[in-house]
């Protein structure tokens, strides 16, 4: 087969509305007849930028002087966050670099760059083959109104805007009919979705009917897990037993200063009742350590909350100042040495609880969605590994659950 002669690379960094966004990029460049390959061989590459913090910056910044030093001397298109809180950085990083901060413009832009031309925008179903997920993003929502202390994202990606009710049934349905078997469900700050006074509980019921045999939220805050988003879920068969509600901190004074919206009885109390409306509920989170001016008892409040109230993942991040932000300000900041250790504490209890949460599926029955050769991943988000003969990628296939393996997957048989 002859090769393109316009060859695109893509590098995506960040949250998972990046990843569907540079998705839809990048169908919308297949279907104008241009290649994907990797960075080495791209005339190309578009690096979609995070700036959620000071290091997701100095990543950003990495990747696209790694990208404009290549051999090749590809253009570096680069959009995202980054881009729309740029302040001519990023420009600056290469005469053969390119900003642009609006993302539906990155396709066009890069075509006119190759000398081609887009034709009708992207169906969802083009991205659902080589090259994409077995388990599609439907981005549903974007921007987000809290005042995190810490979070520049308000910013960089504007107030809620809502994807219209008809048009994400049209996209599920279309993905559906394409052969996909489960879609994840994401936006900036989802349960601020909002189209005309239908919200999420209303949209996830509607998702359900359009025969989609697997539902997932990315990640949904814990004020909005309120009691019509859990009449929703267990209502909705296809909804997957699995929520990710962000934590941050389970200490009061450090949830305050960081702006959150609810305290650590607040937040234990929400998951109580996600786990009596929705049975076998695995429940990941996110913990930032290192806050500004959190204390030694701060942080064992944290981990004794933690431990309290048990999680199926943890997602540990270590603070990192981002400018223009209310922390960055603070001049409290926790010594970097200390910051690594109390990471490693909160990750070892994380790897704990993760060994326990695989361990109590032993002997269960597991509904197993296959995205590559002999791994796959159950309802609840447990990956799983079993005989590559037993289903291919893309099928599902019900497996016993007979053990964990030491990398943390647990083993399927028939």
């Amino acid at each position: 087969m002859a090769r393109s002669a316009h060859r695109v690379a893509m590098r995506t960094l960040g949250c998972k509305v990046n990843q569907v966004e540079a998705e839809t990029i990048a169908a919308a460049l297949v279907g104008a007849g241009v290649e994907l390959v990797p960075e080495a061989e791209a005339d190309v590459v578009i690096v979609t930028t995070c700036t959620v913090t000071g290091e997701a910056d100095h990543k950003a910044r990495k990747a696209v002087r790694h990208a404009h030093a290549l051999p090749q001397a590809p253009v570096v298109v680069v959009t995202g966050c980054g881009a729309a809180v740029d302040d001519g950085t990023l420009v600056a990083l290469g005469e053969r670099v390119v900003v642009e901060a609006d993302k539906a413009a990155v396709a066009g832009r890069v075509a006119t760059l190759l000398g081609t031309r887009l034709q009708e925008p992207p169906r969802p179903a083009e991205r659902t083959g080589a090259g994409f997920h077995i388990r599609p993003m439907v981005k549903v929502e974007d921007g987000c109104d809290n005042v995190c202390a810490y979070c520049i994202v308000p910013r960089a990606r504007g107030v809620p805007r809502s994807t219209p009710l008809a048009d994400v049934v049209a996209e599920v349905s279309a993905l559906r009919d394409a052969g996909v078997r489960e879609i994840v469900l994401t936006g900036i700050n989802v349960g601020r979705y909002d189209d005309g006074g239908v919200r999420l509980p209303a949209l996830i019921e509607a998702v359900g009917t359009t025969g989609n045999e697997r539902i997932r939220l990315s990640s949904i805050e814990p004020e909005h897990v309120d009691e019509a988003l859990l009449a929703a879920i267990a209502a909705t068969p296809a909804f997957c037993e699995h929520l990710h509600v962000p934590l941050q901190s389970g200490a009061d004074r450090t949830l305050a200063e960081m702006g959150r919206r609810y305290d650590a009885s607040t937040y234990a109390a929400i998951v109580a009742r996600a786990r009596d409306a929705v049975p076998h509920l695995a429940l990941a989170t996110d913990v930032i350590v290192g806050f500004p001016g959190e204390s030694d008892a701060d942080a064992a409040e944290t981990l004794a909350f933690l431990e309290r109230v048990g999680f199926a993942k943890l997602h540990v991040f270590r603070y990192s100042a981002r400018s223009g932000t209310p922390a960055a300000a603070r001049e409290d900041r926790v010594a970097p040495e200390t910051i690594a250790a109390r990471a490693a504490e909160v990750r070892a209890l994380g790897d704990r609880m993760r060994l326990a949460h695989l361990r109590a599926q032993v002997g269960r029955a597991l509904d197993v969605l296959v995205e590559r050769a002999g791994e796959g991943v159950a309802r609840d988000g447990s990956r799983v590994r079993f005989d590559p003969a037993l289903a291919a990628p893309g099928d599902r296939t019900l497996l016993t659950a007979t053990g964990v393996d030491e990398a943390g997957f647990v083993l399927g048989a028939w």
